[in-house]
């Protein structure tokens, strides 16, 4: 399954998504929402107005949540 955390610069809910995924071995690619219109675009698009964005496979939240990113391991 392809993972992508859509993040913003100093996010610290970002930051903490981000250290959970890694510490679980889970493989996921960062994209700043900053420097990616496009990205910035679809996620907007999906009704999302925070950082970060997962989007796991068919499955997609905002924020940390601890509970979705258990689920993947």
């Amino acid at each position: 399954m392809s993972i992508t955390v859509y993040s913003k610069p100093a996010c610290v809910q970002c930051t903490a998504t981000t250290r959970a995924l890694a510490a679980r071995g889970v493989d996921f690619d960062v994209i700043d929402l900053t420097e990616d219109n496009e990205a910035m675009e679809l996620v907007t698009s999906l009704g999302y107005r925070q950082a970060p964005v997962v989007m796991a496979g068919d499955d997609h939240w905002a924020g940390f949540r601890p509970d979705k990113i258990g689920a993947l391991c």
